[in-house]
């Protein structure tokens, strides 16, 4: 079993209190059974959820909608499993999503997961997306600094140039200097005219 629905269906276990209806969304190998949950109205979000996880492992894209929903939830736990489901899917529309939550600065608490699932993607969306989400967090008493360290360590890891100038700026912010400095550290030095390669920063 995916460790990850290992986790999850322990989880929704517990918020669905042992129902005879949870049993079968974790039993069932029919897609159609999954997507009618959700469709259906009145269904529990853990129903809910447990049914887009498991489309979304199986690239089902009927799942797409209610894991987007997901990924932007106030509940840490429930952004974290649609962001695995979601780079599980393979949906084209999956990275433009992530870029709009992760910029979203009227959602910019629940970005965490939207961030860490653009680097994971690696689509052309990825950079410019983190570029603007981390510009916004270099302000002054900005309070979402686990999202800036999330943009800082996705910056390095897809080693993009375009992401020197905020990771320089990240350099004066304590909480996000060394990061920035193991960031910077990742992406190619540019070879500039005649061959020679520039000395240290």
């Amino acid at each position: 079993m995916d460790e990850e629905l290992r986790s999850i269906t322990e989880r929704l276990r517990a918020e669905a209190g042992g129902s005879a209806a949870y049993d079968r969304l974790v039993t069932t190998g029919d897609p159609d059974t999954l997507a009618t949950v959700l469709t259906e109205p009145g269904q529990p979000l853990w129903a809910r959820e447990l049914a887009a996880f498991r489309l979304g492992l199986a690239g089902d894209r009927r799942a797409f909608e209610a894991l987007v929903l997901l990924l932007n939830h106030r509940d840490p736990q429930r952004c974290a499993s649609a962001a695995h489901a979601l780079a599980r899917l393979g949906d084209p529309r999956t990275a433009r999503a992530a870029a709009a939550l992760a910029t979203n600065e009227l959602r910019v608490a629940y970005a965490l997961h939207p961030v860490r699932l653009l680097t994971r993607l690696r689509a052309p969306e990825a950079v410019p997306a983190l570029i603007t989400t981390l510009e916004r967090r270099l302000r002054p008493h900005d309070p979402y600094r686990r999202v800036a360290l999330a943009c800082v360590e996705g910056l390095g890891e897809l080693g993009d140039a375009r992401a020197e100038p905020v990771l320089n700026e990240a350099l004066a912010h304590p909480a996000l200097a060394e990061a920035a400095v193991r960031a910077l550290a990742r992406i190619p030095r540019r070879r500039p005219p005649g061959g020679r390669i520039p000395g240290p920063r």
